[in-house]
């Protein structure tokens, strides 16, 4: 591929054909998705979530056009955002449940909560409430993944999810340099919702030019501006081809769109630090909604119908699942 900066420009429903199975999935990953970070919205105010939540309901097309084409063994990274790429990745959703739930059944014993959610045999590394964090830690395993390759057959990848903010820690530019010096099978993936909690880009980048930085270090870069799902999965399923082949990393910016708060289940609209007239634009162009206009009304009314039935059984298990014993707080102690 080289090092071209590509953009991707969004491709109508019309100038388009997808294959229907493939629509079905994407909208039920994404419908899923959103199903879930609803429930808890709707839940949170009752203390039933015992940790702190960091929704993705608006940016739900960049977890799931991103995990699609990935194969099962390979790995993603994430941040304390990390519901959508858990759920999009094949992550055990009654062990996430539980986990926010604070519940025993939970992926980490009920003791680490929403932000530090993880299943590596489903190919989900631990998240971290620390910004930035994560992305050496992606590194160090893309490397392994190398190594790994000299010994076997397998050509697995990393796919390393960040927000823009955790572009501005030391880390970001330390691992692309070590990842571009050895040639790591790790794709680096900015969701950039174009605020760090409150403080918008223009408050806290002298240019906007991320992927010039990026490309600095020779990696190639990748630009999808307006959350299409399937312009983001053909593109991953690009790069990745290369990543396997031993290229070396990529980077890819995916402008997005948070609906929510910063922290919390609450629309903040109204704070006075955002436009209005941008959340009509990416809402008018929701993913969910589009994806469902491609499909045949049967299908939507069963993909619907599934997800709920996910969704009330996720919830069952989590509130029929005990609370730690006290014992456990000695658990994993290491000092």
């Amino acid at each position: 591929m080289g090092n071209t900066l590509h953009v991707l420009i969004h491709l109508t429903d019309g100038m388009a054909k997808h294959d229907p199975a493939l629509v079905s999935r994407l909208y039920h990953s994404m419908l899923l998705i959103r199903r879930v970070e609803e429930h808890i919205c709707t839940v949170y105010h009752t203390d039933a979530i015992k940790s702190p939540v960091h929704l993705s309901i608006g940016q739900e097309s960049v977890a799931t056009g991103l995990c699609d084409p990935l194969e099962h063994t390979d790995m993603v990274s994430n941040t304390y955002r990390c519901h959508a790429t858990y759920i999009a990745k094949g992550g055990d959703l009654n062990q996430m449940m539980a986990e926010l739930y604070g519940k025993s059944g939970g992926c980490a014993g009920g003791k680490a909560g929403s932000m530090h959610l993880v299943d590596i045999q489903n190919g989900v590394m631990g998240a971290s409430a620390v910004v930035g964090t994560t992305i050496p830690v992606a590194t160090g395993y893309a490397l392994a993944c190398k190594r790994e390759t000299k010994m076997s057959e397998l050509r697995r990848i990393v796919a390393c999810v960040f927000g823009d903010g955790a572009t501005e820690e030391g880390c970001f530019a330390e691992s692309l340099n070590f990842a571009a010096l050895h040639k790591l099978p790790v794709l680096y993936v900015c969701e950039n919702n174009g605020l760090a909690i409150h403080s918008t880009l223009s408050q806290r980048w002298a240019t906007n030019r991320l992927r010039d930085r990026v490309a600095s270090y020779g990696i190639p870069t990748y630009y999808i501006g307006d959350g299409d799902v399937f312009a983001l999965r053909e593109l991953v399923m690009e790069v990745t081809a290369d990543l396997r082949a031993g290229s070396g990393p990529a980077f890819i910016e995916c402008k997005t769109y948070r609906w929510m708060e910063h922290v919390g289940p609450t629309d903040d609209h109204g704070a006075g630090y955002r436009d209005e007239k941008e959340f009509a634009r990416w809402k008018a162009d929701d993913q969910i909604a589009r994806l469902e206009t491609m499909l045949p009304q049967g299908d939507v009314t069963r993909i619907q119908a599934a997800v709920e039935q996910q969704l009330k059984d996720t919830v069952a298990f989590a509130e029929a699942s005990p609370y730690p014993p006290s014992e456990a707080l000695y658990a994993n102690v290491y000092a």
